[in-house]
């Protein structure tokens, strides 16, 4: 391919397309290209050179963009799909398919993954022989490496998304379980600190798990919306042909033939009046967002078990509340009773002249008894009054 207006186009070799790129093209530009029969190109161009070349609006590719926090999202235009799933931020057309950040981390397998699905498709096909042979054994057999060029792409970063945020659940799961089991034998600021965290991660995960799994329901719940994403249809539909003829013509023609297989029959679906069949998507998406709501199961699992724990943490407190509370009574009743005690002594202990106990030196002996009796009874009757009113266990 040649440079364009506004940027520089660069052929990439299949084998370090991805790994060969220098960190300058690791920017926000950086852009890798696949098309249906496999080449790779590397990109390094600016928003209004993809715009131009996929034809979408500036809002759309802003949703793209790395330095703005966008939910995740799959928008179906009218030749592509704009798709925006955490780390994966990619547009998809019918015969090409445009993914951003080549070099991030994440993105990589998605890239190699993507690569081998369409070696995969593209060697069957030659082993089967002559193209136009292939469209009619095709729509005749419907064979399963058959799907839309643009299906095929949606199902590995479908595919890839859903692993990787399984993934991540996996590892919060062995972190989490051991975290709380620990906290509940011992609570201790440190437990609490590690428990606080882990449930922030968990609380930010299960928020971008949910939104992927709303956005796919949203699109199982809506057949326009899915027939949106049927792009090569929806060129089919665009085709100046119409009726038999055109069936007749997508099948004789060797260029339509050569690219797109599945997508000629969903062509001939279109013309024949079928344009309302989303069952394939349907199929498609349903599996993918049966996985993501596992996911979110699992979360939801995690959620309620952190909770359960929290509830036992907190009726452990409880419980060592009151029985401080019931230690403080205990003293303070006690407290009142040597009180009493102490004020009697301190009344026999004035310096104050008396008569009343001269010749009397018994009478010592039966103050200090008497007292103390006093006092021990007046104890025993607060604490059996507590306990009647279940102030303190029994």
């Amino acid at each position: 391919m040649t440079g364009r207006e506004s940027g520089c186009v660069v052929p990439a070799d299949p084998l370090n397309a991805v790994t060969g790129l220098s960190k300058k093209g690791a920017g926000s530009r950086s852009w890798i290209l696949m098309d249906s029969s496999g080449q790779e190109t590397v990109l390094d161009v600016d928003k209004y050179e993809i715009m131009h070349r996929v034809q979408i609006h500036a809002r759309d590719l802003r949703i793209l963009d790395p330095l703005l926090s966008y939910p995740s999202t799959i928008l179906g235009r009218e030749r592509a799909i704009v798709l925006n799933l955490e780390h994966i931020k990619a547009i998809i057309t019918a015969d090409e398919v445009l993914l951003r950040d080549p070099l991030d981390d994440n993105v990589v397998p998605i890239v190699e993954d993507l690569r081998r699905r369409l070696k995969q498709v593209n060697v069957n096909r030659d082993e089967n022989g002559d193209g136009n042979l292939l469209v009619q054994h095709d729509v005749e057999t419907a064979e399963e490496d058959d799907s839309p060029f643009e299906f095929r792409a949606l199902e590995v970063a479908l595919e890839a998304i859903c692993s990787y945020l399984s993934a991540r659940t996996i590892e919060l799961e062995t972190a989490v379980y051991p975290a709380l089991d620990m906290l509940t034998s011992k609570i201790s600021s440190r437990n609490l600190d590690r428990v606080r965290k882990l449930k922030s991660q968990m609380t930010r995960l299960t928020a971008r798990v949910q939104k992927v799994r709303d956005e796919l329901e949203q699109l199982l719940d809506d057949d326009d919306d899915m027939a949106d994403l049927y792009l090569s249809r929806k060129l089919a539909g665009a085709s100046p042909l119409s009726g038999s003829g055109a069936a007749s013509w997508f099948l004789a023609s060797p260029t339509i033939g050569s690219k797109i297989s599945r997508a000629s029959r969903a062509s001939i679906a279109t013309v024949r009046g079928d344009e309302d069949d989303v069952e394939e998507l349907e199929m498609l998406l349903e599996a993918y967002f049966m996985q993501i709501d596992g996911t979110f199961n699992k979360l939801t699992t995690l959620r309620e078990y952190t909770d359960n724990t929290e509830d036992y943490i907190n009726i452990q407190l409880d419980n060592h509340r009151n029985q401080l509370i019931q230690l403080e009574l205990f003293l303070s009743s006690g407290t009142v009773c040597l009180s009493i005690y102490s004020l009697v002594a301190g009344i026999f202990g004035m310096n104050i002249p008396y008569t009343w106990n001269d010749n009397h030196g018994f009478m010592f002996k039966w103050v200090v008894i008497f007292t103390g009796g006093f006092c021990a009874l007046l104890f025993m009757l607060i604490i059996s009054y507590a306990r009647h009113k279940g102030l303190v266990g029994s």
